[in-house]
């Protein structure tokens, strides 16, 4: 028996990656221990995420468009995530990205892996340089719901046969409406409402809760 075709819907910044793509533009900008400690409190859902996201992206006011390049150096995919995707492409399954990091850093990544559809915030860069402003409209918490919905239509697939996985507050919404979905070495607000959880540093066990 043929299994429904799936979307699966990743966030970015410690799911999809091992790091938060600001903090490392943040270490760059000599701000990482303020904005550190911003991204905690906002993924722990104790702060609006798109004021906490404001408020860290102003730090970064001045810094030199050269660091993004840096900064995607940097990037480490979470153990498991490409062969994951190539799993699902292989199935014929959609793979989404949504992240309220940056399409300025994760475009690359998006691109090497064919990823189907994705969502991201974009850094506003005037004269070579950070302005300090992210460029409306913000991905937040709402704003990944409605990704998986329209991905989902998109890709022709039902919300019953839809994933998501994510690890922090932003990643409620999404959580909620899919029809799986899984917590990665998740904050304790997302591990409670999760089908599952995962708290090992790699997504290869997804291939094995989904009956791949």
């Amino acid at each position: 028996m043929n299994t429904p075709k799936r979307l699966v819907q990743f966030d970015v910044d410690s799911t999809f990656i091992q790091q938060e793509a600001i903090e490392l533009l943040a270490a760059k900008a000599g701000v990482f221990e303020q904005v550190s400690a911003v991204t905690e409190s906002a993924m722990r859902g104790e702060l609006d995420f798109a004021e906490s996201l404001i408020a860290r992206v102003a730090l970064l006011e001045g810094l030199s468009e050269r660091v993004i390049k840096e900064v995607q150096e940097e990037i480490l995919l979470t153990d498991g995530a490409a062969d994951l995707v190539a799993l699902l492409h292989e199935r014929g399954d959609c793979v989404s990205l949504v992240s309220g990091g940056f399409i300025n850093i994760i475009k690359p990544l998006i691109l090497d892996l064919k990823i189907d559809c994705y969502r991201a915030n974009t850094l506003e860069i005037k004269d070579g340089r950070l302005t300090g402003k992210v460029i409306p409209p913000i991905i937040d918490r709402a704003a990944k719901g409605v990704a998986l919905l329209e991905f989902a239509d998109i890709c022709g697939v039902n919300m019953a046969d839809t994933v998501a996985i994510g690890d922090g507050a932003n990643d409620l919404d999404m959580m909620a409406l899919a029809g799986i979905s899984i917590a990665f070495n998740a904050k304790p607000i997302v591990a409670q409402m999760a089908d599952y959880e995962i708290n090992e540093a790699s997504l290869k066990s997804v291939a094995q809760l989904l009956k791949l």
